[in-house]
Parts: structure tokens; C-alpha cells; sequence
């Protein structure tokens, strides 16, 4: 039984200290705005019309153009070049009454231009310095083509591979996702917001959003108080410790009220408890979808619970724009929540500088020199190689030998340039991604043969379509069997096309989608010296691959540099490391599957009868946990010690291990902590990721890694949302990944 716990006394993080000059500035504008001006700063419109060109003359275009030189618009987004950033901030500075500057918002989601990884990639880097400098030049592009404010990171914690936005963030941990969430703020906002290359960044999706039911986009939530202050909510408080200037609601319901309308969420946790001084913005017509949730009956309504709960800006909802004024001036809606919302807004564009500059960002000429310099495609292409994670290397198949060998290439994937940018690249240009085809020619020494087998995507897609895949048209497999028959290896690049994840992208079979499948088993029957190479932005399950493909490579879609990085990757020339941030299913069926679930009251199958939890037609384990990933080296490890076995409740816990590397190369490993709170007054998981450290070795070499577990480990939130550590027994696993069974325990008294 659990013998005691502590209380820990909730924390207020100012996550900024407030600029005295900027707070006086913020009341004297405040102090003569109209009504109808504040509601204008909370009104964000989507670029509506060729801003370089004549103003529009008629329809919505029309009405948000009077908007904007009434000074009725607070943002707008998807408005970028320095250019025609310069001419839409004019209107706002010099037409309107009190020139508020606007503030320019983006989905810079892994890059603007030059595009590093999926997010969910990057995450399997484990490499936080890595994960920042990316953000870093993001920030970089974005800001020189005018935009001071992305809509990232997304921070949602998620369980389930079929939901499409897996991609976009860090994947199924709140320890691991905390520290990425920190790290993408630390890039984008840098150690000052009035920097000409930093943006402010915005941890979405606020709150629960990755565990829609069913793994379906804008579905309905429903999961309990634990998993949401100990599962969901961890990362989004850690961007608000780190100084992350805005956040963004979601589209989900959560214990049946629309997060946009959740005063507990926003105005509780968010403003109150963590002392949040930001903005927080709907996200794209949010507020008005209240309306088909059944949670507001008009407009009108919809705006009223909206700015109660705290929502700050109305993202294209037009809901506050119609509505707002009206209610405030009839008496039901109480102008300090303008106030107080306005306030934030203002407070995150006089931080960024635009008060003194309203142009900073507008400057073409370092637009020119700054969008796609040879420095950040160094750093996507770093970025991209730790980004990879090595599933299966049977027989030492990888790295490729680089003379004497015929390789046969397969796969429509392999010479493709766009699908590998991935989703969320609306800045990007397509066909700019270098292919696996072109990557593996920089290797001249051996004989490349390739093929590419049937289409993937049936017809070139974009952002806002369905991806059509081929299921019917087989031509391309006579050439790959031929480039097969007669080669030493083969080299598979399969997978999803890059628009098949992403927002509205859920799906149902985790399978290879398409003729892909078929594909590889043909190819298997003539050759079975296979190298698969998986570009994909959610886990798959390919429990066929498994069992018959020796050598497998997780190379996601890894943006603009990603075929020099798979190529890198497969002669050898850099050693993989990354990590799993998602479990691999074996099966949908298994979905969602993680590797911190709960014990049960029933885990194993002791009485040697069918009552226990189980499926029947597959094994429990995953088919890849997480934290697998394999490198062309091995490690061992060993002397796993805790400085004493009892602590006292206020104690670090001081645990180290050694770690070995017995290959013949150096190669880098992520020494992963985990522990277990053997019991507890909420039951808790049976292993929790607690700490992680990279670290490079050299053959032969043996380093000693330290890790401490406090109050801030240690414990867990109640059901009341209060931060406890309990007194007991606990278990504590280090090793390279999340099945470690290399443990000690301990004694909290």
C-alpha cells in the first residue's frame, strides 16, 4: 500500500516577466480603442485577395478589405513574401485610425522553404539540440518571408497511428514530448522575441486533441482526468514554462463541451494555474463549429462562450467579428474579457517589436539571401540523418558495401522529389526534395539499377486533396522483377505518399497502402537480399516485412534533404541512432498500443486458461516498441547502481549505469531511464520514461551515464489535478529502449 505522499503546491508560471513599459503602453491603447476596434483585434482573416494587386470590389473579399482599413482585423494568415507581407501591414499601420500593426500568422510545421523532417521524424532523434536548430531555421525563412508567428509546435500526445496528424508531433509520450515541446519553443522564439529571425511560436492543439475516438480527424474526446493532467497536458505546460507566447484550442469536445468553449481548460489551467500571459487563438473556424457540436445555437452564442472560456482570437469563424460588439454593448458580455484578450495580443506584437517596427519582417532583400541558404540545408540534412531509425539488420545486410555490388533500386517512392517534403509544406515548392534515386547515384562505385515499379499515388495531389492510390494498375512489375533477378541487393522505398498524412488524413489499415504489399512479396520470391526503406509520417504495421525482410530501414519522410541522408544512412557513412517515438503495431487491431499502459487485474495467462487480457489472434507486444532502434554497432549495458536503497521524501534518487559500445565503429545511443510506482492510490503505468541521455561512444569505449529522479519525476497528478509524490516502492529499468529489463528499485519513505 502506499505508504504517504506529498502535496506539491501547484506553480504560476509567468513564463515572461512583464515589461512595465510594455503593460503601460498596453492600458493607454486599450483606453482608446472602440468597442469595434478591440473585436478587431481578435479577429484573424485568411489572406483574401492579391494584396499587390487592385483593392477587391465586391463579395467577402470585398467586406474584409473595408475590415481591414476600419482596423478590424488584429492578424491574418497565410499572407507571405516580405513583399506582399509590406503591402497588407501598410493598410494596418498607416489607413487605419490607431495603426495597429498586424501580426502575421503561419503553418511553419518543419520548415518554410528548406524543409527538415516531419515533426514526428524529428522526434525519433531523441537529439533535442538538433530538434531546436531546426526550429531555429525555420524561424529563420519564416521571418524573412514576413511572418512573425507560427502555428506550431503541435505538443498533442497521442496513442493511435491512424490518426494523420501523428506526423506533426512528437508521438506517444508526455516525457519525451515535453522536451521536444521545449526545445521547438527555444528555436522559434530564441532568447529574444524582437529579433529580426525569431517568431513566436504556438503549442497546439489545446487540449486532448490526439486522442480522438477512432483515430478519426475533429472527432469527440473522451478520457478521464488522469490521462489528461498526466498524459495530455504535461507537454502543453512545459511550452508554457519554456516562454511560448500563444496557444491554440482544438476541435474536439472534451467531457462534452468544444475545448473553444472550455473554461476550465483555458481559464482554470492555462491562465490561472500555469499563469499564462499570452494569447490564446481558435483554430480554423473552431468557434462557429460550436454550433454543430450542439453547444451554441447562433453565432452569437458561440461568441459568448468562447470569450468566457478564453478564447482569444476567432480564427476565419467570423463569429466575433458578427457578434461580438453586440453583446458587449447590450450588457451579456462583459468588456473587460475584451480587455483582457486584447491586452494579450497586444502584448505578444509589442514583444515581438511591431509597435517599432512594423516592417522588420518586410525586408526583401534578406529574404533573398536568408530563404534557402546553403547553411540550413546542412542543418535539414543533419537533422534528416539523425532522424532515421534502424528496425531490423539481419546478417549484417546495412551498410551497403560501396564497390563490387549490383543494386537494384524499386519502388515509385525512390525517384519521386515531392512526397518526401511530406505534409504541412504549404510554402515549399514541389519536385525540391532530393530523391533516394539521386542520393544512392552520389555513391559511383557500384552498379544502380533502378525500376520504379506500379504508382503510388494514382495523380499529383496537393494539400487540400484526397490522395487517389493506385490499387489496379500493375505496369512497373515486370522491370522490378528483371532489376531484381540479377542484382546483389535490393533496395525498396515504399511506404505512404507524403499527403496521406497529415490533417484529415486518418486511416483505417496501417497496412502498405496500394499495389506495395504485392510489390515487395513478388520481389521477395526472385530476391530475397532485401533493404526496406520506409518513408511513411505514422507507424505501419508490416508484420510480413518483419518476418522475411532482413534488413529494415525508418526513414519517414524526411523533407528537402532526404535522399542524400537514406543514401548516407545505407553505405554507412553515418551510423544510425534514432529511436522510436511511436510504437509499431503488429496489426490495426492492436491500435491504439503503447508502451505505457496500464498492468491490469489480469496481465498474464497464470492459470493457463483464456481469462486474462488478450487477443486471440495476436500476441500483445508490439511489433517495434518504443525506443527500438538499432545502429551498426552494439551496446551493452551493465552496473546498473542507486546510491543507496531508502530515501527520504525530499532525496534525489542518483542512479548510473554503464554503457559499452562492443562493435567494431563508433555510434551514437540513447540511453533510455524508466521507472515504475509499484503502487498507487491511481494505479499507475508499467513503465514510465523519466530520463534519456545521447551519448557517442567509440568501439570498445565504456562511459559511466548519471541520471537523477526528484519531485519532478517521481510523482504524478491526482485526479483533483494536484501534483503528488507518494511514498513506496519503486522499480527503476535503464537500457536502449522502452522493454529494458535491466533494473534495481528503491524505497521512498
Amino acid at each position: 500500500m502506499t505508504l504517504a505522499s506529498i502535496k506539491i503546491q501547484a506553480q504560476n508560471y509567468n513564463t515572461m516577466t512583464k515589461n512595465p513599459s510594455i503593460e503601460k503602453k498596453i492600458d493607454s491603447l486599450l483606453s482608446i480603442m472602440t468597442v469595434e476596434e478591440k473585436v478587431g483585434q481578435m479577429n484573424q482573416y485568411n489572406g483574401f485577395w492579391d494584396v499587390t494587386g487592385p483593392a477587391p470590389a465586391d463579395g467577402n473579399s470585398a467586406l474584409k478589405y473595408e475590415h481591414l482599413r476600419k482596423g478590424w482585423v488584429g492578424s491574418m494568415l497565410n499572407v507571405r513574401g516580405a513583399k506582399d507581407v509590406r503591402a497588407v501591414q501598410k493598410i494596418a499601420v498607416e489607413d487605419t485610425r490607431l495603426g495597429i500593426p498586424l501580426i502575421i500568422g503561419f503553418d511553419v510545421i518543419h520548415g518554410y522553404k528548406t524543409l527538415s523532417p516531419i515533426p514526428l521524424a524529428e522526434s525519433a532523434s531523441w537529439d533535442l539540440q538538433a530538434i531546436e536548430r531546426s526550429a531555429q531555421v525555420a524561424a529563420a525563412e519564416a521571418s524573412a518571408a514576413g511572418i512573425n508567428w507560427t502555428f506550431a509546435p503541435m505538443v498533442d500526445v497521442t496513442r493511435d497511428a491512424r490518426w494523420g496528424r501523428v506526423m506533426e508531433g512528437a508521438g506517444e509520450d508526455p516525457f519525451l514530448g515535453s522536451r521536444i515541446a521545449e526545445a521547438r519553443v527555444k528555436g522559434f522564439q530564441g532568447e529574444d522575441l524582437s529579433a529580426v529571425n525569431t517568431i513566436a511560436a504556438c503549442a497546439k492543439h489545446f487540449a486532448a486533441y490526439g486522442f480522438s475516438e477512432a483515430g478519426k480527424e475533429y472527432n469527440t474526446v473522451d478520457i478521464g482526468t488522469s490521462t489528461l493532467h498526466n498524459v495530455v497536458l504535461p507537454p502543453f505546460k512545459a511550452a508554457a514554462k519554456a516562454g511560448i507566447r500563444t496557444f491554440m484550442n482544438s476541435f474536439n469536445e472534451l467531457n462534452g463541451v468544444p475545448v473553444t468553449g472550455n473554461s476550465y481548460l483555458q481559464r482554470d489551467i492555462l491562465k490561472g494555474d500555469w499563469g499564462f500571459d499570452g494569447f490564446v487563438v481558435s483554430d480554423w473556424a473552431s468557434i462557429n463549429e460550436m454550433i454543430l457540436w450542439g453547444h451554441a445555437k447562433d453565432k452569437k452564442e458561440a461568441a459568448q462562450k468562447a470569450v468566457t472560456a478564453g478564447s482569444d482570437m476567432d480564427m476565419e469563424g467570423y463569429v466575433y467579428i458578427e457578434a461580438l460588439a453586440k453583446l458587449v454593448k447590450d450588457g451579456t458580455v462583459r468588456e473587460s474579457l475584451l480587455d483582457d484578450a486584447v491586452g494579450r495580443i497586444l502584448r505578444v506584437k509589442f514583444e515581438l517589436g511591431l509597435f517599432d517596427d512594423p516592417y522588420k519582417y518586410c525586408d526583401e532583400a534578406r529574404e533573398k539571401d536568408v530563404i534557402g541558404n546553403a547553411k540550413h540545408h546542412e542543418a535539414v540534412l543533419d537533422m534528416a540523418k539523425k532522424s532515421i531509425v534502424l528496425l531490423k539488420n539481419d546478417n549484417n545486410l546495412l551498410p551497403l558495401k560501396k564497390t563490387g555490388q549490383k543494386i537494384a533500386l524499386i519502388g515509385a517512392l525512390a525517384s519521386d522529389k515531392s512526397s518526401p517534403l511530406g505534409s504541412w509544406r504549404i510554402a515549399s515548392d514541389d519536385e525540391t526534395a532530393v530523391s533516394v534515386l539521386e542520393g544512392m547515384k552520389a555513391y559511383q562505385d557500384n552498379e544502380l539499377v533502378y525500376a520504379q515499379g506500379p504508382k503510388v499515388a494514382m495523380e499529383q495531389t496537393s494539400f487540400l486533396q484526397e490522395v487517389k492510390i493506385n490499387t489496379s494498375d500493375n505496369k512497373g512489375f515486370e522491370d522490378a522483377i528483371k532489376a531484381a533477378k540479377t542484382a546483389d541487393v535490393v533496395v525498396m522505398v515504399l511506404g505512404e505518399y507524403g499527403f496521406q498524412t497529415g490533417e484529415g488524413r486518418s486511416r483505417t489499415n496501417l497496412e502498405l497502402p496500394g499495389l506495395q504489399q504485392e510489390l515487395l512479396e513478388t520481389i521477395y520470391d526472385v530476391n530475397p537480399n532485401i533493404v526496406l526503406v520506409l518513408n511513411n509520417g505514422r507507424p505501419l504495421a508490416i508484420s510480413w516485412a518483419d518476418a522475411h525482410i532482413p534488413a529494415i530501414v525508418e526513414a519517414w519522410q524526411l523533407g528537402t534533404q532526404t535522399g542524400h541522408a537514406v543514401a548516407q544512412v545505407l553505405y554507412g557513412d553515418y551510423n544510425p541512432s534514432g529511436k522510436l517515438p511511436m510504437t509499431f503495431p503488429r496489426t490495426v487491431g492492436q491500435v491504439p498500443i503503447y508502451y505505457n499502459y496500464k498492468n491490469t487485474g489480469r496481465p498474464s495467462n497464470k492459470d493457463n486458461n483464456v481469462f486474462w487480457s488478450h487477443y486471440v489472434d495476436v500476441e500483445n507486444t508490439p511489433l517495434y516498441p518504443f525506443g527500438h532502434g538499432l545502429s551498426y554497432t552494439t551496446f551493452e549495458y551493465s552496473d546498473l547502481k542507486l546510491n543507496k536503497a531508502n530515501y527520504a521524501q525530499k532525496e534525489d534518487v542518483k542512479v548510473s549505469v554503464k554503457v559499452t559500445n562492443t562493435g567494431k565503429v563508433t555510434g551514437k545511443e540513447v540511453v533510455q531511464l524508466y521507472i515504475r510506482d509499484l503502487v498507487g492510490s491511481i494505479t499507475r503505468p508499467v513503465k514510465e520514461l523519466k530520463g534519456f541521455e545521447l551519448i557517442e561512444l567509440k568501439a570498445g569505449e565504456t562511459k559511466t551515464i548519471n541520471f537523477v529522479l526528484n519531485k519532478e519525476t517521481l510523482g504524478y497528478y491526482n485526479n483533483q489535478g494536484e501534483y503528488i509524490v507518494e511514498m513506496g516502492d519503486f522499480e527503476v529499468f535503464v537500457g536502449g529502449s522502452s522493454v529494458t529489463t535491466l533494473k534495481s528499485d528503491f524505497t521512498l519513505e
